[in-house]
């Protein structure tokens, strides 16, 4: 049934897509959208074959390898932090001492130090939620608690600051995503509050991924690169790399203008972390719901301005990519074009049904 319902849902995103190219004749965008350039299939680097590792939800690298980890499963086997090499072979396991609720995102500090982003809230019903650190050399991660000020969020991103002050993104759903931050030191003993630091306003990009126009739009993944200058965050289509010339990650979100590297037709892209040196963007997907036999594959991406585009949430196509060097597909319509509500309106209706399926279908198996 959990399986049945996932597909169902990602059939109906896929067929509003599919109908609003129907009613215009083909994919149009609306006034105002980006597009970064021409998508480009990540280099395999390597393939997670370990049966554990099938909802991967966090991914850091280190100098040895990766650490992984996966989103909320039933399965005590899958609920650990994961050492791999660099052949993608788990090399160490390392568990909780208590259960953790969903653990959506990984960032490594500047010591070493692994935290764990146990932030998923699907129903956005719970009271707190949690970081876990892990010590170099340790193998028993602590647990600290934090409360939203204001209503539960689902969130699946986490960065670490210059200070190594952990920062949550919401995950979103329209584009807009908000950030939140401790307002103390963290302490295991007592419920840390957050405060809300800002809000970040997404590029529109026309980025092909499995839940159309709703995958654009929600953050699923950030990382922060080794010198600290650059974060990124990731949604199912795209990465968002913005820079931090003077260490203020809060600061180079909210007002940063961002590089977009497309992250193309990825099957459910939630990870993304820098390489060590800091050329390249690497992700990996879940593999769960996907057909038999199919294994997860950490990619890599160039992490350069030369090759995404620098775009504002408000510039236009044009300002992008020349009209004549673009599908016809990408083209936008006038001001006395209805065609394009029409379709995104129907369209609309449809992919919400199907991510509501999803994301019941992903509720139902985390209980």
């Amino acid at each position: 049934m959990r399986v049945r319902e996932w597909v169902t849902g990602v059939r109906r995103v896929r067929a509003g897509a599919a109908l609003a190219a129907l009613l215009t004749g083909a994919v149009a965008l609306a006034p105002g959208t980006a597009v970064a350039g021409a998508p480009g299939a990540g280099t395999p680097v390597c393939q997670v074959r370990d049966d554990r590792l099938k909802e991967l939800s966090g991914m850091v690298a280190t100098d040895t390898g990766y650490v992984v980890v996966n989103d909320g499963s039933d399965d005590e086997a899958r609920r650990r932090i994961f050492f791999l090499d660099q052949r993608c072979a788990v090399v160490r396991t390392v568990a909780y001492p208590s259960r953790p609720r969903d653990t959506e995102d990984l960032a490594i500090g500047r010591d070493g130090t692994i935290w764990v982003a146990d932030i998923g809230d699907n129903d956005r019903s719970r009271p707190t939620v949690a970081i876990w650190r892990l010590a170099p050399g340790r193998d028993k991660p602590v647990l600290y608690r934090l409360a939203y000020p204001d209503r539960p969020h689902d969130a699946e991103a986490l960065l670490l600051d210059a200070d190594d002050r952990p920062l949550i993104i919401t995950k979103g759903g329209s584009g807009t995503v908000f950030l939140y931050a401790p307002t103390a030191a963290l302490r295991p003993t007592a419920t840390t509050a957050l405060a809300s630091v800002g809000q970040v306003t997404l590029p529109t990009t026309s980025t092909s991924n499995p839940f159309s126009f709703l995958g654009r739009g929600v953050i699923t993944g950030a990382a922060s690169a080794p010198d600290g200058r650059r974060v990124v965050l990731r949604s199912y289509a795209d990465a968002f790399e913005y820079d931090v010339p003077d260490g203020d990650v809060v600061a180079a979100l909210t007002s940063g203008t961002p590089r977009i590297t497309p992250l193309p037709d990825e099957p459910q892209g939630e990870s993304i972390t820098y390489s060590r040196d800091g050329r390249s963007l690497l992700t990996v997907s879940e593999s769960a719901n996907q057909p038999p036999g199919t294994r997860p594959a950490i990619l890599r991406y160039p992490a350069t301005a030369a090759t995404a585009t620098a775009v504002r949430p408000t510039d236009s196509v044009d300002a992008v990519a020349p009209t004549a060097a673009r599908p016809a597909a990408e083209k936008v319509g006038g001001a006395g074009d209805l065609t394009w509500p029409l379709a995104a309106g129907a369209g609309a209706l449809l992919a919400l049904f199907g991510l509501a399926g999803v994301l019941r279908w992903r509720h139902t198996a985390r209980r």
